[in-house]
C-alpha cells in the first residue's frame, strides 16, 4: 500500500506539471510543441485513470464484515434481522473505504439496536417477526450514495424535540417552529440520545454526530428521514476519491480559490440593473432572487476579509449546494474548470473550516480549496445543525412566521393585487387575435379546452387599463376547467407572511396586506369566479 500511495503521489506531481504545460500552450504557435502537449495530456490522462482505478476497492470490503456483527447483536438483543445488500460492488477509493468503515458500523448498531422492534412488538403491530435491514450503494453524479434502511419503529420526533430542548440544543421557540425534517436532523447533537437505558451496544450518546462528522471530513454530507412506525432511512453522499477532483476556479480579492465541482449548481452572472432588480435586503440579509426563490448571498471577500473588489456593474454568483441547502458565493472572477491535486493543510490552518486543503496551479502559484459546507456554516447560511436560515436576522424574523408565496400583478394604472401562487396553474400570453367569442363572453382555445376569459380591471372596476396587442393571462386551474385571468402586468412572486386586514368590504377581494413593504390587495378567487358566473367545481377554494 505504501508503494501504492507513493505512485499515487507521483501521478499528482505528473497532473500538475501537464497543468503547468498546457499553460503555455495558449502563447505558442509551434505545432509540434502543441502536439507534443497534446499528448503528453493524452498519456497523463490515462495513466492517472489507471492508477486511481488500482486504489479503487468494492465497498463489499466494508460490508463482509457487517452480517456477523448483525447477527450478534440481534441475538444479544432478542431480535430477528434479516439484513439484505445491494450493489456491493461499487467502487471507492480505498482512503474513502477506510474512513466509512466505523460510521457504517455505527448505523448499523443503531438501525439494529434501537430502529428495529422485538419480534412481539412488530406482531402486533402487524409486521412480520423478522425485520429487515437493507444496504444499498450506487454511483450517481459523481458520487457514491450509501443508504441504510430498516422498517423499524421510525424515529419519535416529538421525543427528539423535547431532549432537545431538555439539553439546550434549540430553544422552546425554534423547536415550535421547526419543520419535522429539521428536527429530525437534530439526531445529530452532540450528546443527544433518545435512548431510555445507556447499552453497550449503541445510544450512549456519542454517536450520531461522530458519523456526521467523520463523514463531512471526506467532504460527504449525510441525511436522516423516518416515518413513525414505518422504519428510517439513512442517505450518505461521499466523493468517488479524495486525490484528485474537478474543480471550478474563481478569483477573488486578488487570491485564486478552488471550489469542487460536486458542490456546484450553477453560474449566475447579473449585469448592470438586473443586478439592481435581483439581489436584495431583507432583515439586514442580501438574497438573491432565483426563479421565484430567494438565495442567501456570500461576499467571499467580506467573509475571508480580502481586498475590495474594483466595482463592476456585473456580479458573479456561483451557486453552491451544503448539505441540503443551496447559497450564492459572490466572486470577482469566474476562470475555468480543471482537474486539481488535492494537498492536506497543514496542523496550522486544520482549524479553519472554510477550507478543504490546498492545491498548486498551472503557473506554480498555490490556491485554497473552499469547503463548501464549513464556509455555509461559517456566514450562517446553515447552522451546525443544518437548520434553515438565510441568515441569523432572518431566522429571527420573517421566518418565525407563517410564509406563503403569492403572485403579484397590476391592474389599471395603480392597483396592485395578490393572489396565491398555490392557485396559479400557468402564467400565458396570448395574442389578441387569438380572443374568439361564445355566448356573450371572450374565449380562448387553450389546450383542447374553450377557456373562458375574465379582464380583472373591468371586473374588479381599476381604471386605466392598458391596451396591447399581448394579453398577460393567469390560468387557475381546479376540477380540470381552465379559466384565464387577464391582468395588465405580472409584477413579481414573493415570499412572506401575510396579515390580512380588511380595509373595506368587497366580495371579490379577501382584504388587504402589506407586501414587499407595499398595500396590496388580496384577489378571493371563489368569490370572483361566483360573480362572473364560471364556478370551477363543487368546492374550490382560495
Amino acid at each position: 500500500m505504501a508503494l501504492l500511495d507513493k505512485v499515487m503521489n507521483l501521478v499528482g506531481e505528473l497532473v500538475l506539471a501537464r497543468n503547468q504545460v498546457l499553460q503555455f500552450t495558449d502563447t505558442q504557435e509551434d505545432s509540434s510543441f502543441l502536439s507534443t502537449a497534446q499528448r503528453l495530456n493524452l498519456i497523463t490522462t490515462e495513466l492517472q485513470e489507471g492508477v486511481m482505478k488500482t486504489r479503487m476497492q468494492p465497498i463489499g470490503n466494508v460490508w463482509n464484515k457487517l452480517p456477523r456483527i448483525i447477527r450478534d447483536l440481534s441475538m444479544a438483543c432478542g431480535k430477528c434481522v434479516e439484513v439484505r445488500m445491494e450493489g456491493s460492488q461499487t467502487e471507492l477509493d480505498k482512503t474513502i473505504i477506510e474512513a466509512i468503515k466505523d460510521p457504517l458500523t455505527h448505523l448499523i448498531r443503531n438501525a439494529v439496536d434501537h430502529g428495529i422492534e422485538k419480534p412481539e412488538t412488530r406482531a402486533n403491530a402487524g409486521k412480520s417477526r423478522e425485520g429487515h435491514l437493507v444496504l444499498r450503494a450506487f454511483h450517481e453524479g459523481g458520487q457514491v450514495n450509501i443508504e441504510v434502511s430498516d422498517d423499524g419503529g421510525g424515529i419519535d420526533a416529538d421525543r427528539i424535540k423535547g431532549k432537545a430542548i431538555a439539553q439546550g440544543v434549540v430553544t422552546a421557540d425554534q423547536a415550535a417552529r421547526m419543520p419535522e425534517r429539521e428536527i429530525l436532523q437534530l439526531a445529530f447533537a452532540p450528546g443527544l440520545s433518545t435512548a431510555e437505558q445507556v447499552s453497550n451496544i449503541s445510544g450512549r450518546g456519542v454517536g450520531m454526530d461522530v458519523v456526521k462528522t467523520n463523514i463531512e471530513k471526506i467532504g460527504g454530507t449525510v441525511d436522516l428521514q423516518s416515518t413513525r412506525g414505518k422504519g428510517t432511512l439513512l442517505k450518505i453522499k461521499i466523493p468517488l476519491t479524495l486525490a484528485i477532483i474537478p474543480a471550478l476556479i474563481v478569483t477573488s480579492g486578488g487570491e485564486r480559490f478552488a471550489i469542487p465541482q460536486v458542490s456546484l449548481i450553477e453560474l449566475v452572472r447579473c449585469e448592470g440593473e438586473q443586478a439592481g432588480h435581483s439581489i436584495e435586503n431583507v432583515h439586514g440579509a442580501l438574497v438573491y432572487r432565483s426563479r421565484g426563490n430567494l438565495l442567501p448571498l456570500v461576499y467571499l471577500n467580506r467573509e475571508l476579509k480580502l481586498a475590495a473588489s474594483v466595482a463592476s456593474e456585473s456580479v458573479n454568483i456561483v451557486v453552491l449546494q451544503a448539505g441540503d441547502r443551496q447559497f450564492g458565493l459572490v466572486v470577482d472572477e469566474i476562470n475555468d474548470t480543471e482537474e486539481i491535486v488535492v494537498k492536506p493543510l497543514s496542523k496550522q490552518l486544520k482549524a479553519v473550516s472554510c477550507f478543504a486543503g490546498a492545491t498548486i496551479m498551472g503557473d506554480g502559484h498555490v490556491a485554497l480549496i473552499l469547503d463548501v459546507l464549513g464556509l455555509a456554516q461559517m456566514t450562517r447560511v446553515v447552522s451546525q445543525l443544518h437548520e434553515p436560515g438565510v441568515t441569523k436576522a432572518l431566522q429571527t424574523g420573517e421566518a418565525a412566521a407563517t410564509r406563503e408565496s403569492w403572485l403579484l400583478f397590476r391592474l389599471g394604472k395603480s392597483g396592485r393585487l395578490a393572489m396565491p401562487l398555490s392557485l396559479v396553474s400557468r402564467l400565458e400570453e396570448f395574442n389578441v387575435s387569438q380572443v374568439e367569442c361564445s355566448t356573450g363572453r371572450e374565449v380562448i382555445q387553450y389546450r383542447d379546452q374553450i377557456m373562458p376569459l375574465v379582464r380583472l380591471s373591468e371586473a374588479l372596476g381599476y381604471s386605466g387599463a392598458q391596451e396591447s396587442e399581448l394579453l398577460q393571462v393567469i390560468v387557475y386551474s381546479s376540477y380540470g376547467r381552465n379559466v384565464g385571468l387577464v391582468v395588465d402586468e405580472i409584477l413579481d412572486i414573493a415570499e412572506q407572511s401575510a396579515e390580512i386586514q380588511q380595509i373595506r368590504q368587497a366580495e371579490t377581494l379577501k382584504g388587504a396586506a402589506v407586501i414587499q413593504q407595499r398595500v396590496t390587495d388580496l384577489l378571493d378567487i371563489p368569490a370572483l369566479l361566483a360573480t362572473q358566473k364560471l364556478e370551477c367545481g363543487k368546492g374550490a377554494q382560495a
